[in-house]
Order: C-alpha cells, then sequence, then structure tokens
C-alpha cells in the first residue's frame, strides 16, 4: 500500500507542479503580450485560470492522501483508541462518499453536459477541462481507502502540525 500511496503522491505532485509551472509561464507571456506588445492574450488568460482549478483539485486530493482535510480532533482525543480508529475511518467514509458521489458522478454528469459547450477564447470543449473531477474523485477514493486500511491496521503516519 505504501508503494500504490508513493506513485499516487509522485503523480500528483507532477501534474500540480506542472500547473503551477504552466500557469507562471502563462502569466509571464500575457503580461508581455499586454505591456510590450499591446495586444493582450485572450486565451492565456482563460487557460490559466482552467489550471488555477486543475491545481486546486489535485492539491485538494494530495491533502486527503495525507489525512490532511479538516477535523476537530479534541474530540477524537477523549475517546479511548478503538473509539479513536472507528471514528476516524468513519470520516475517511465521509470524505469517500463526498468524493464518489460529488466529484465522480457528478463530475462525469457535469462533464457530460460541458462537452457541448465551448470556450470562448480557446475553442475547446469545456468538458475537455471538467474531465479532472471525476479523475480527481478516483485518486480521492482510492486514498480514502489506503487511509482507511492504514487506520484499521495502526499504520498510518503521524503527521507534525505546524
Amino acid at each position: 500500500m505504501k508503494r500504490i500511496r508513493k506513485v499516487l503522491d509522485r503523480l500528483l505532485n507532477v501534474l500540480a507542479g506542472t500547473c503551477f509551472l504552466a500557469m507562471t509561464v502563462l502569466t509571464c507571456w500575457q503580461v508581455f503580450t499586454r505591456f510590450v506588445l499591446k495586444n493582450p492574450s485572450s486565451w492565456s488568460e482563460e487557460l490559466i485560470s482552467y489550471l488555477f482549478a486543475w491545481a486546486s483539485l489535485l492539491g485538494a486530493v494530495l491533502v486527503t492522501g495525507e489525512r490532511g482535510h479538516m477535523n476537530i480532533p479534541i474530540f477524537v482525543e477523549k475517546l479511548n483508541p478503538s473509539g479513536q480508529k472507528l471514528l476516524n475511518c468513519l470520516g475517511e467514509l465521509v470524505a469517500l462518499v463526498f468524493s464518489a458521489a460529488i466529484l465522480i458522478y457528478g463530475g462525469t454528469q457535469i462533464n457530460i453536459l460541458a462537452m457541448g459547450q465551448m470556450t470562448s477564447s480557446l475553442g475547446v470543449a469545456v468538458g475537455v477541462f471538467y474531465i479532472l473531477l471525476p479523475v480527481c474523485g478516483v485518486f480521492s477514493v482510492v486514498y480514502t481507502i489506503l487511509n482507511i486500511a492504514d487506520i484499521w491496521n495502526g499504520t498510518q503516519e503521524e503527521r507534525e502540525v505546524e
């Protein structure tokens, strides 16, 4: 399971980093075309906004993999170890249901609807950019299953909170 987690972490970090790098390059291009060429690039602004959404989604999946999502540990800490394990698993199940229902199912439905709609500047189907919703949903489901297995087996790594 650690190997699966390591591969997913590496893949998602590369994808999120690539989105960030592309956003940086495209922002520089946009500034150059606007102030030097006096002919602003409209397509780059639109693409930057889609890449920002992608980077945010990929980052959210990475946070799910690290079990870094919001929680209130004061309630969990008052329970005995088996209660803590059960409550932590329940929290992961809620994340799993959300990922399956909203990201995978809802993302697939919105993707199908958006395939007929074109972006204004890029001339690409909006659904092409929405494809990441169900993909991130699948990654989140995989991470939550790995998290549940780690919690249940008592092998989850403790993170330092800064």
